[in-house]
């Protein structure tokens, strides 16, 4: 993928409400909106995803949020840890997932996060009532923002933000440190 926008829905879908972004990137994967997006599944944010995020030029990452309450959600853009590179892990936040793309690639385009209320983090696979209600709104809120920005007069998708973001103070967002490679088999990749 070179040049091109990049959806990003992550958590655990086998812990109800936490799998928003699995259930969020199926639809947009076959969402008209998004016609020629990349999306991608998957568990959690890896270090493998910082070359797909160095070479896009939007990147949204959809996910559930412990912070907000149920049948919310937020559009907050990501802005790049200032602690990369200091210590590795097998998770990232996205703030470091950011940094990593930008440390080892040289750049890292705009960064969205859409976060979204849960209800429950019970075992299963189905989103509480709550939740199911607000995913079109999400789906919604994601391709209105690819729609946005595409339009923006001027914008050069291939620069990177000069835009400070504000990171929201939710714990799985905030800045962390970013992981070495490690496989991720699980990771689904579904071109739209």
């Amino acid at each position: 993928m070179t040049g091109g926008v990049l959806v990003v829905g992550y958590g655990n879908v086998l812990r109800t409400d936490d799998g928003l972004g699995w259930h969020a990137a199926d639809l947009l994967a076959d969402d008209p909106r998004l016609a020629g997006a990349t999306v991608i599944r998957c568990h959690q944010l890896m270090p493998e995803l910082a070359l797909d995020i160095s070479t896009a030029a939007l990147v949204v990452l959809v996910d559930a949020s412990h912070a907000l309450p149920a049948g919310t959600f937020t559009v907050t853009q990501v802005e790049r840890a200032s602690d990369a590179g200091t210590t590795w892990s097998h998770h990232l936040s996205p703030p470091s997932l950011v940094a990593l793309a930008h440390e080892l690639y040289g750049r890292a385009p705009e960064v969205f996060l859409v976060s979204a209320g849960v209800e429950s983090l019970e075992l299963g696979d189905r989103l509480s009532p709550v939740v199911e209600a607000e995913l079109p709104r999400v789906v919604d809120a994601v391709a209105d923002l690819v729609a946005s920005r595409a339009a923006m007069p001027g914008a050069d998708p291939a620069a990177e933000s000069a835009v400070p973001a504000v990171t929201p103070d939710d714990p799985d967002v905030g800045p962390a440190v970013p992981a070495v490679r490690a496989a991720d088999p699980a990771a689904e990749r579904t071109h739209a």
